[in-house]
């Protein structure tokens, strides 16, 4: 039997606001579809996977109980719930593989889904701070944001004012995102409207602009995950040729925060194991849930060296038409950042690139893709190579 575990289909709702759906309507506008795209029937799927975060968003929980009303076909099915912060999505898709993988059945369904509106922003900025470690970090923070700004001023104070380069990320990933129908923002804001404080631009706490940080959303991606005879028999197959999981401490007092050590091991494990190099890459879909996080990423995975992440950008390296394209999505700049839906949606954006379906936003070559996915300050890391089979 082939042991390549592969994504053979799967369906993307737009990111945004969905007021008059609850988490269950939201997996509703995926699930089905996703089957059909795979040419899987129902009462085929041996095993369920459900990422979702939750934590008070809203007050339905037991989302694995949830996703058997959606199909009679799913009654039985075993289904479980995931949850691994802003990584929910991949750690959901990685237990389907390992479920896969393991021999326990052919056929997986992944549901990553979060609904984020239903309360207020402040609110939601209180529950994100639960992705950190509480009894050190919430001091003087009333959400993730901050902590992702303390990260932005240390990284100035050892390598200076990383503002512009954050600016010039957010342009680029505004731009991707307008072509891209998933996104929730499309529209092209421009490198100047992103590195200037305004009325539509405000700080929103330490130096990070609103541009700065990813959105609030709701959202649901679905992905098919299969092996052997069934995935040959597939329309398409998009294969992990390598994936790696890496956790490191979830205080930031117990590591230097601007080294995304986890980030780098995950990442450069997942290289080593699939036999490539980074130029052997088309793309990269990586977790900008603030600029500054794409900043460090570039460093943590091999783009440049540390303090000079500013050059990927500067140089055009990353951009869509660039050597290696990152975010063509939009990322979760753009795109939306459901959290339980994150990680499902990168890695079925990267599937969409690599069978040639990604329509409005498709690369000109996509042949092999990397998609890094991180929990928290990088805490829970997970890097996967995908290639089409």
């Amino acid at each position: 039997m082939d042991k390549v575990t592969s994504i053979i289909g799967w369906q993307h709702s737009k990111f945004g606001r969905h007021d008059d759906m609850d988490t269950l309507g939201l997996m509703n506008l995926v699930v089905l579809d996703s089957l059909i795209h795979a040419e899987v029937d129902p009462s085929e799927v041996d095993a369920i996977f459900v990422g979702v975060y939750n934590n008070g968003f809203t007050r339905q929980d037991f989302h694995a109980g949830t996703v058997s009303l959606i199909d009679p076909a799913f009654q039985n099915t075993p289904a479980v719930r995931v949850e691994n912060a802003c990584a929910t999505g991949s750690a959901a898709l990685y237990a389907a593989c390992d479920f896969v993988e393991s021999g326990r059945g052919e056929v997986a369904l992944v549901v990553g889904v979060e609904k984020m509106t239903s309360v207020s922003p402040v609110e939601a900025g209180e529950l994100l701070l639960s992705g950190s470690y509480i009894p050190e970090e919430e001091s003087g923070n009333k959400s993730f944001a901050g902590v992702f700004a303390g990260i932005a001023q240390e990284y100035a104070n050892r390598y200076g004012d990383p503002l512009s380069a954050m600016a010039s990320i957010a342009a680029k990933n505004h731009k991707n995102g307008s072509t891209n129908p998933y996104a929730q923002i499309q529209k092209d804001l421009g490198y100047e409207f992103c590195n200037t404080v305004s009325e539509k631009n405000p700080i929103v706490t330490g130096t990070l602009r609103r541009t700065d940080c990813s959105l609030i959303s709701d959202g649901a991606v679905a992905a098919v995950v299969s092996s052997g005879n069934r995935a040959v028999k597939a329309p398409r197959r998009i294969g992990f040729r390598s994936r790696s999981q890496q956790n490191d401490y979830l205080p930031l007092s117990r590591r230097d925060p601007i080294e995304f050590a986890g980030a780098k091991r995950a990442w450069f494990n997942a290289l080593k194991d699939a036999n490539i190099r980074l130029d052997d890459l088309s793309f990269i879909e990586t977790h900008d849930c603030f600029t500054i996080a794409e900043l460090l990423q570039y460093e943590a995975l091999g783009l440049a060296e540390p303090g000079f992440g500013h050059r990927v950008v500067e140089s055009g390296i990353a951009l869509s038409d660039g050597k290696l394209p990152v975010n063509r999505s939009g990322g979760l700049k753009a795109k939306g950042h459901p959290l339980g839906a994150t990680g499902v949606s990168m890695h079925v954006i990267s599937a969409m690139q690599l069978a040639g379906e990604a329509n409005g936003f498709q690369l000109p070559t996509a042949n092999i893709g990397g998609v890094f996915n991180m929990g928290g300050t990088a805490v829970a890391n997970y890097a996967s190579i995908l290639e089409s089979w």
